[in-house]
């Protein structure tokens, strides 16, 4: 428990932090399996790319990391259009 109101609010910040985060990362992880699918919707691939971007923007995740992610994505797809 904190000692402090300044420590009881940083609490209180970090949970909602953590738990927008964690609905970013989820909703992440979800349009990157319906992009990787076989035969993904119009939508798919740039919804999940403007996800990873808008992510990576905000420090959820790593600039690296979205990069990789988006380039893995690219090579998925060249692989199945082969």
């Amino acid at each position: 428990m904190a000692n402090t109101k300044s420590a009881a609010k940083r609490a209180r910040q970090t949970q909602r932090r953590a738990l927008r985060n964690r609905q970013v990362l989820s909703r992440i992880r979800t349009l990157g399996k319906r992009a990787g699918n076989a035969n993904p919707q119009i939508g798919d691939i740039s919804a999940f790319i403007s996800a990873i971007d808008q992510a990576a923007k905000r420090g959820i995740i790593h600039r690296n990391a979205a990069i990789r992610r988006k380039a893995r994505l690219g090579r998925v797809r060249a692989t199945a259009a082969k």
